[in-house]
């Protein structure tokens, strides 16, 4: 299982893949390549294994410099960067370059780019931004940290599930878990957990979240709170989740994050928090998602 320790607050999650969002579209100026691109760069992301991707220390970074190259690569036209090496420290320049550009530029230079045939905008990116081919991606691990809940965890939440708590008590817990939530109080918020609780994160490889569940009252609550940071642009509300009072945080009026709650005997005994980009569009349609 995760860490909790290694949770990341929800606010920059959103924030880095937005960026990338930026960074890919600039590029390709296309949206939905875009998101492709960014799939494959989460993608690359958990691939690697769980102590290669704790060296990383900048994420953010490491996760930019895969993007640009993907995209550079589906820019450059077939056979005409394998010349083009360097390091993994120049890809990092590069990266670096092309993000000092859009700064300095804005709007201006992305709208001209966007009158650009993609033959164009490839020779004006490979030119001022990389000036060559970033690099081959590494060798490619195979995933071997896959989210596999424990079987006695599970086979205890099996069993109270079967007993889940009256309508009228789990609104009363969720109620009280989302104001121990807000007041950023790690023990009355693992009070309110059962010690074996247990908490999961859907993020479908498209935002950098915890990949397995996280284990115990003390744990969950850590993970929990720390995903919650405040931050100016966020709200948590309760809302109907499932056919159930849940929780939706909600992050520039747009929902970030779907998170049911399991309750039985007055403790909250299973958490799932939905963080996938595609699970969350129907929760955005317009007219779904009045801000409350």
């Amino acid at each position: 299982m995760d860490r909790a320790d290694d949770a990341v607050p929800l606010f920059e999650l959103l924030d880095e893949r937005r960026h990338l969002l930026g960074v890919a579209h600039w590029m390709l100026g296309s949206s939905s390549e875009a998101e492709t691109v960014i799939d494959e760069t989460y993608r690359r992301w958990y691939e690697l294994p769980v102590a290669a991707r704790a060296r990383i220390s900048a994420p953010r970074s490491w996760l930019a410099k895969v993007a640009g190259g993907i995209c550079l690569a589906r820019l450059t036209p077939p056979g005409r960067g394998k010349s083009w090496e360097a390091g993994e420290e120049a890809g990092e320049r590069r990266v670096e370059r092309y993000e000092m550009l859009g700064r300095e530029v804005g709007d201006v230079l992305r709208d001209a780019l966007e009158s650009l045939s993609p033959a164009e905008r490839a020779a004006f990116i490979v030119h001022a931004v990389f000036g060559a081919a970033p690099d081959a991606v590494a060798d490619t691990m195979g995933p071997s940290d896959r989210a596999e809940p424990t079987d006695r965890a599970l086979r205890g939440l099996r069993i109270r599930r079967s007993r889940p708590a009256p309508s009228r008590q789990h609104d009363a817990v969720v109620r009280a878990f989302r104001r121990a939530c807000l007041a950023e109080d790690a023990a009355l918020l693992a009070s309110m957990l059962a010690p074996d609780a247990t908490a999961f994160f859907d993020g479908g490889g498209k935002v950098r979240a915890l990949v397995k569940p996280v284990h115990g009252n003390q744990q969950v609550a850590r993970s929990l709170l720390t995903m919650l940071l405040p931050c100016p642009r966020t709200r948590l509300r309760t809302r109907s989740v499932n056919g159930r009072t849940g929780l939706v945080v909600y992050y520039d009026h747009e929902v970030a994050a779907v998170i049911s709650l399991d309750v039985a005997d007055h403790h909250v005994i299973q958490i799932w928090v939905v963080l996938n980009p595609d699970k969350l569009r129907p929760w955005n349609r317009p007219g779904v998602t009045a801000y409350p």
